[in-house]
């Protein structure tokens, strides 16, 4: 039986917490655009997912 998380959001990262909320999803504030992308990159290695911008100042890791 294979009881492993897939298709899921993972975590959020931005650095404007008024841009996302609630739903149980871990996020992660930053202070800039840097700090965002290599965030998001090492979030995405660990977690075994794929970062996805949303063009608005938010990231989001994707477990596909």
């Amino acid at each position: 039986m294979d009881t492993s998380l897939k298709e899921a959001i993972l975590a959020i990262i931005t650095p404007d917490p008024a841009k996302v909320g609630g739903g149980g999803c871990p996020i992660f504030l930053v202070q800039d655009q840097k700090e965002m992308e290599k965030t998001s990159m090492l979030l995405a290695r660990v977690l075994g997912g794929m970062v996805h911008d949303l063009e608005n100042d938010v990231f989001i890791i994707v477990r596909h």
